[in-house]
């Protein structure tokens, strides 16, 4: 495995992490960030997509995990609205397991990436070469990983805000309940 994973993963991340810790108002740009994040790194490190066979399934398979471990970080972060100079603006609140979930599974891809061509080499070249899977599809799982998590983030945050803001406003609290 070469840097570009680990460039990718480590910006997803940063960029990531920053944007959500702690309690941050929801705007246009905090949801657009990570989606521009990758816009911008991912052309510079992808390669050619594996057209069929083992290794379009192994990048199907990398953006189906991406899709699931984005639906687990986001349901740490809980969405909810919050009434500031008689204006409801949507907030979330993301503490150390939302930020253990992303560190957790940044550090798994790049520990694989590392055991790829230090610990077991090896046997994932006699797999790769029997199922006919270029060293670029691998690489490329990863990157879809990565970007399908960052995307699910992005667009279910987008969701959930508008669903808080749109949600009617209730007697007793005066704000509606989070969105999950």
């Amino acid at each position: 495995m070469d840097a570009s994973v680990w460039i990718v993963n480590l910006a997803v991340l940063a960029v990531v992490l920053e944007s959500d810790l702690g309690r941050r108002r929801v705007r246009r740009f905090r949801v657009l960030r990570p989606v521009i994040t990758a816009a911008a790194v991912v052309p510079f490190f992808l390669g050619n997509a594996a057209s069929g066979g083992y290794g379009l399934m192994l990048e199907i398979g990398g953006a189906a995990a991406g899709l699931l471990f984005g639906l687990v970080v986001s349901a740490l972060m809980p969405v909810y609205a919050e009434v500031v100079e008689e204006r409801r603006r949507a907030m979330t609140r993301a503490g150390v397991p939302y930020a253990l979930a992303w560190i957790g599974v940044v550090a798994a891809r790049m520990f694989f990436s590392y055991g790829s061509a230090h610990l077991w080499s090896a046997r994932l070249g006699e797999w790769m070469a029997s199922h006919r899977v270029s060293e670029g599809a691998l690489t490329d799982a990863l990157i879809f990983m990565a970007m399908a998590m960052t995307l699910t983030r992005s667009g279910l945050l987008y969701a959930r805000a508008r669903a808080v803001l749109a949600a009617p406003v209730s007697a007793r609290s005066g704000s509606p309940s989070p969105a999950r």
